[in-house]
């Protein structure tokens, strides 16, 4: 028996060192738009760069790019997608690979890219994460060929919400509410050889998300890492204020009494008893408070 087993753990060693085997991380490679547009018109030309994060050494890193499930041909640290036409539209990814002694390493593939090539006459420059309730969100207008513009017209599901005049075709949709969300679109008008020309862009979606979604209290009995007799009360929520984001805060509550003091973690274990529990998530620093919906126990 102990023959069998040294077999099997020698086995296992001679896996690890012979080269060639790919071993896959625990961390993400990163790949980022580097010329800062992801909607570019054909026959434009786009930047991506992967990298691997707290590697100062990313000189000993190779890289694989996807787009979508295909591996492409290109390699290295940048990928430039020469003169796009519309078919190069698509979601890109990128991966790293390093040789070491236990074999060559990969990284796990990085987050999606997308790339939209519009083979039209005007493109909706819009960020493509979501903007925060209360911010301030900046589209642009952009026309093939920069001509110089007299009027330019801001649609959101197909109806005009503004409408400017001169050769900056830039709109501030500020203090953002969850009803901005939705279809964006630009129309550009300008005057070419005596005659007026007027383009309209392809829609854009505009996403705004709370920074603080409404938690959603959690009561579980089940768990077989909860005490008998107890129940564990989990307060669930959506934190989309970007890094370093101050601490959130939790309280719990039975009726109108709070249960303990205030907490960072998301969850509170209590004597099991009949009563209508909640949650309120708090974030001090920014001023924001959120109660969730009473949740009833028998």
């Amino acid at each position: 028996m102990q023959t069998v087993i040294s077999l099997l753990v020698f086995s296992v060693l001679l896996q690890l060192v012979t080269p060639g085997v790919a071993l896959v991380t625990s961390f993400r490679a990163v790949a980022e738009l580097v010329s800062q547009k992801s909607r570019v018109f054909s026959g434009e030309s786009v930047r991506l760069k992967c990298s691997v994060p707290d590697d100062v050494n990313q000189s000993s890193w190779s890289f694989s790019w996807f787009k979508g499930s295909e591996l492409l041909p290109q390699t290295g640290k940048d990928l430039i997608l020469w003169k796009v036409k519309v078919q190069d539209s698509g979601t890109f990814y990128c991966q790293g690979e390093k040789s070491s002694m236990i074999g060559n390493i990969h990284t796990l593939q990085s987050l999606p890219v997308e790339i939209s090539v519009d083979g039209g006459w005007a493109i909706l420059q819009v960020s493509p994460h979501p903007s925060l309730v209360g911010n301030t969100l900046r589209v642009a207008c952009r026309v093939r060929g920069e001509p110089e513009l007299h009027e330019v017209i801001l649609y959101k599901d197909g109806l005009e919400v503004m409408r400017q005049r001169g050769p900056n075709p830039t709109f501030d949709l500020s203090n953002l509410t969850l009803k901005d969300e939705g279809m964006y679109s630009c129309r550009a008008s300008w005057d070419s050889h005596r005659r007026t020309v007027s383009v309209i862009s392809a829609e854009a979606p505009v996403h705004v998300l709370e920074a603080l979604s409404q938690p959603a209290l959690e009561i579980d009995t089940d768990s077989i890492l909860i005490p008998e007799g107890k129940m564990k009360l989990i307060c669930h929520l959506q934190y989309n204020s970007p890094a370093p984001a101050p601490p959130v805060q939790y309280y719990f509550y039975e009726s109108d009494h709070q249960l303990g003091a205030a907490t960072s973690e998301n969850h509170y274990q209590v004597k099991q008893a009949p009563g209508q529990y909640s949650c309120q998530a708090k974030v001090p620093e920014l001023g924001l408070s959120r109660w969730s919906d009473p949740q009833i126990f028998k």
